[in-house]
């Protein structure tokens, strides 16, 4: 960080980007900085001023990526000392403070962005904390915000995940160190509607599970009672439990990672005691998920309820394109193997395909197909990941009945 001597950064930008920040954005690009007062230091704070010289809001300074500034707060001058930050992660958990029951303790604490932390997400798994970062800035305050966080979320671990893009600039930081606590030397343990699952916080996928599905997986519980149910892409097993549990008659895990299919398969162990679960058939085949929908020893409508829960198929803007064909593809072939009545969920977390458009490549596929159907109805994102700009707005969900 700066030396307390060394004056403050100042930013000035044109007028539409300051139209776009008053709206809420919470990126500023590189592009569209007009003056800077002098070059800046990883993390620093950055004053924005508008073209008549007033403060229009502040943010963490990158020197070296596109977006040169993330945004912390846009209005009036503020005071940002050790009591902004303590109040700064109150609001974001105050958001969550009557969410969830005691059936629950694995959710997010704090989204990004949406919640005033561009670039940082904290999720609680029971008594372990994740904290990942996705951007330099935070850094150089690292050390302040694991103080924070202890002042106000009890825990017995806090687990530092780096996002693979800034893990060579993170030393002496690394991903998966333990920040708070002992050593992690077995995976945690935690609940999600009553149902237990283990994640892998150290060296997991995301921050170990993926909580931001929490909501569709209840909605397959409630939809699969008596039914056949087929989940591809199915990582560790989250939508399966949910639909074992309310009554599924079999389910048949899809993944390409053994270690997925593994993960599912003790999860399954952990829940043996709900006798729904017990009594549920549950096969594991490991495939690609494309090539299976579409194999010839597959019977054709062998299941009742089919769940499309793909990683991300656009990872950037140029295969967009590529990403809405692979959604029509895969419900085509899912929708051949859905038995009359048969349900479809179909899902994307692909921020670089819009709603509409993934929308629109599912009912055009459902059209294609000959067959009618119902369309029973959309989701988004679950209450504790709030998304409130547009690049935030990456998950959606659709449910088709035939």
């Amino acid at each position: 960080m700066p030396a307390e001597s060394t004056p403050s950064l100042k930013l000035r930008v044109s007028q539409k980007v300051e139209t776009i920040l008053r709206a809420g954005h919470p990126w500023l690009f590189s592009d569209s900085i007009r003056e800077l007062s002098r070059p800046g230091q990883t993390g620093e704070l950055a004053i924005i001023y508008d073209r008549k010289d007033r403060f229009l809001g502040m943010g963490l300074f990158d020197p070296d990526g596109p977006i040169r500034v993330r945004m912390l707060h846009v209005g009036k001058p503020q005071k940002v000392d050790r009591a902004w930050w303590q109040q700064h992660l109150t609001v974001a958990l105050d958001r969550r403070r009557n969410l969830f029951d005691s059936q629950t303790n694995g959710y997010r604490l704090c989204n990004g962005e949406s919640d005033g932390w561009p670039g940082l997400v904290l999720d609680r798994y029971d008594s372990t904390l994740v904290l990942k970062i996705y951007t330099t800035v935070w850094l150089s305050r690292l050390n302040e915000i694991v103080e924070l966080i202890a002042e106000q979320v009890p825990h017995t671990h806090l687990i530092l995940r780096l996002s693979r893009n800034i893990q060579d600039k993170a030393l002496p930081f690394t991903d998966g160190q333990t920040l708070r606590g002992p050593t992690l030397l077995e995976p945690v343990v935690f609940l999600e509607s009553g149902i237990r699952f283990e994640i892998d916080g150290v060296r997991g996928q995301k921050t170990g599970f993926y909580l931001d599905q929490r909501e569709n997986r209840r909605l397959v519980e409630s939809l699969a009672h008596g039914r056949r149910v087929l989940n591809a892409f199915s990582f560790s097993g989250g939508f399966s439990l949910y639909a074992a549990r309310g009554g599924a008659v079999s389910v048949t895990d899809l993944d390409i990672s053994p270690h997925a299919l593994a993960a599912a398969d003790r999860n399954f162990a952990l829940n043996l005691h709900g006798p729904a679960i017990a009594h549920c058939r549950h096969a594991s085949v490991k495939t690609d998920v494309f090539d299976w929908l579409n194999s010839p020893t597959v019977p054709p409508r062998s299941f009742d309820l089919i769940i499309l829960d793909p990683p991300s198929l656009a990872r950037r803007e140029s295969e967009r394109a590529q990403a809405i064909r692979a959604y029509g593809r895969l419900v085509h072939s899912a929708i051949e193997l859905l038995a009359p009545k048969g349900i479809l969920v179909a899902c994307s977390c692909s921020a670089h395909v819009s709603t509409p458009e993934f929308l629109d490549a599912v009912r055009t596929a459902a059209t294609q197909s000959g067959r009618p159907f119902t369309e029973l109805q959309t989701t988004g994102h679950a209450p504790d990941h709030p998304a409130t700009f547009p690049e935030a707005n990456y998950l959606k969900a659709i449910y088709l009945e035939f």
